[in-house]
C-alpha cells in the first residue's frame, strides 16, 4: 500500500475543535455530556455511565462545536490515547479534556482515520509531542493540528477500514449477546431473591424479610482471595501474547503477554474479578493476570458454588457503593443465604447463559488481539490490500 507525502492532519479535515474547559451543572436528563470515561482504550463509546447536561444549558456547552456522526473524538489531557467515532443518532457535547476531528469526507473515511489514531505510527506522534505537567501530561492542541499524518487514497482507506471494522462489528455483536444473557440473570436474581418471589414462595413464611429455611452469614464465609500474582500497568501491558491481563474498565482487559498465567483457577472454575473502586465486577473461565486495585476471589468451601453465583455474579453485593476502597468492611457485610435446595435451581437456570457470556468474552478477546497484530501491518503497507 503505498501512502502518500505526510502532510498536517489538519489539512484532511474540516476542523479541529477542543470542548469546554468546565463542567455543566448535574442533571437527571438531557442531551449526553461526553467524558473521558466514556471513550475506551480499545477505540469504542461506552455510554453505561453518563452523565447528562440540561436542554437549557446544552446550547452553552456547543457554542464551539457540535459532535455529529463520524467525528472523531480524542482525548488531550490525562488519560490520552483514546479515541472514537461518533455514532449515528448522538446527541451531546464534548466534556472536559476531549476534542474533536471532523474528516473531509472526499479525502477521509473516517473509520479509517479512528484506525490511524490507534495505529502504533500516530502513538509515536503523540508521544514526541506531549508535555508532562506537575499532575497531568497533555497535548498542545494549538499545535495537533500541524502533526504530520500520511494517508492512503480514499479507496484504500476503505478497503483498510473495512477488514478492520468487520473484527470491531463481530466484538460489538457479542458484546450485545453478553449483555442480553447477563441481564437475563440479573432479572432472576431480582425476582426470587429481592422480591422474594421464588419457586414455592406462596408456601414459605417470612420473618422480618428472611424466609424460613434461610441465614444471613458474612461475605468472609462466601468468597476467598486468591493471590493477583504479577501485576501490571496501564503503560507497560501492551497487546502481545495469549494470556489476557484484566483491567477495572469495562472493556475487561488492556493487552495480553506470553508469560505464565498469575491466575489459573479459572481453569477448574469461575473467578470473579472486580475493581475495589469502580463497583465492576466479571466472571472469569480461563487464565489470566491483573492489574492493580483489581481483586479476584472464589467460592469459600463453606458456602456452596451458586451461592457464590447467586451474589456476585447476578448483581448482588459487589454492586453497591459501600465497600470501595475498603475490603475488611466489604468482608464483613452480610448477605442472605437461601436453602441450598433454592440456590443449586438457581445455579442450574442462570449458568448456562453466563458461562456462554463469558466464552463470548473469550471470543472477544481474540478477536481484539487478531486486530492489534493486523492493525499496523495493514497501515504500514506489509500486508497488500
Amino acid at each position: 500500500m503505498k501512502l502518500a507525502e505526510s502532510r498536517p492532519i489538519k489539512s484532511y479535515c474540516l476542523g479541529i475543535y477542543d470542548g469546554p474547559h468546565a463542567t455543566p451543572q448535574e442533571s437527571s436528563d438531557g442531551p449526553i455530556f461526553l467524558s473521558i470515561k466514556n471513550i475506551t482504550n480499545d477505540g469504542r463509546l461506552d455510554f453505561s455511565e453518563i452523565r447528562h447536561v440540561s436542554e437549557e444549558e446544552f446550547p452553552k456547552w456547543t457554542r464551539r462545536v457540535t459532535p455529529q456522526a463520524d467525528d472523531v473524538v480524542f482525548t488531550y489531557e490525562a488519560t490520552l490515547h483514546r479515541y472514537a467515532l461518533i455514532p449515528e443518532g448522538f446527541r451531546g457535547c464534548l466534556g472536559r479534556r476531549i476534542a474533536l476531528v471532523r474528516p473531509d469526507p472526499n479525502q477521509v473515511d473516517s473509520r479509517y482515520l479512528l484506525y490511524f489514531f490507534l495505529s502504533d505510527g500516530w502513538r509515536r506522534v503523540i508521544e514526541g509531542n506531549v508535555i508532562s505537567g506537575a499532575t497531568v501530561d497533555r497535548i498542545p492542541l494549538e499545535k495537533f493540528p500541524s502533526f504530520p499524518a500520511a494517508l492512503p487514497i480514499l479507496s484504500v482507506q476503505r478497503k483498510v477500514a473495512g477488514i478492520l471494522y468487520a473484527y470491531d462489528d463481530l466484538i460489538e455483536n457479542n458484546r450485545r449477546r453478553m449483555v442480553l444473557l447477563e441481564e437475563a440473570g440479573r432479572q432472576l436474581y431480582q425476582e426470587w431473591f429481592v422480591r422474594l418471589r421464588f419457586p414455592g414462595h406462596e408456601h414459605t413464611r417470612i420473618t422480618h424479610d428472611v424466609p424460613e429455611g434461610w441465614e444471613v452469614r458474612k461475605v468472609s464465609e462466601a468468597i476467598k482471595r486468591i493471590p493477583a500474582g504479577k501485576l501490571y500497568s496501564q503503560d507497560t501491558a501492551l497487546p502481545a501474547g495469549k494470556v489476557p491481563i484484566l483491567d477495572q474498565g469495562k472493556s475487561g482487559f488492556i493487552g495480553f503477554h506470553d508469560e505464565e498465567p498469575s491466575i489459573a483457577a479459572g481453569v477448574h472454575e469461575p473467578v470473579i474479578v472486580f475493581a475495589n473502586h469502580t463497583c465492576y465486577q466479571r466472571i472469569i473461565f480461563y487464565p489470566f493476570s491483573t492489574i492493580q486495585n483489581v481483586l479476584p476471589f472464589v467460592s469459600s468451601p463453606a458456602i456452596s458454588r451458586n451461592i457464590f453465583w447467586l451474589h456476585f455474579a447476578t448483581c448482588g453485593l459487589v454492586r453497591t457503593n459501600a465497600y470501595k476502597g475498603h475490603w475488611p468492611e466489604f468482608m464483613a457485610k452480610e448477605i442472605l443465604v437461601p436453602t441450598k435446595k433454592l440456590t443449586e435451581l438457581f445455579g442450574y437456570y442462570v449458568k448456562e447463559n453466563l458461562t456462554l457470556a463469558y466464552i463470548l468474552e473469550l471470543q472477544n478477546q481474540k478477536l481484539r488481539a487478531a486486530r492489534a497484530l493486523l492493525l499496523p501491518r495493514l497501515m504500514s503497507g506489509e500486508i497488500a490490500i
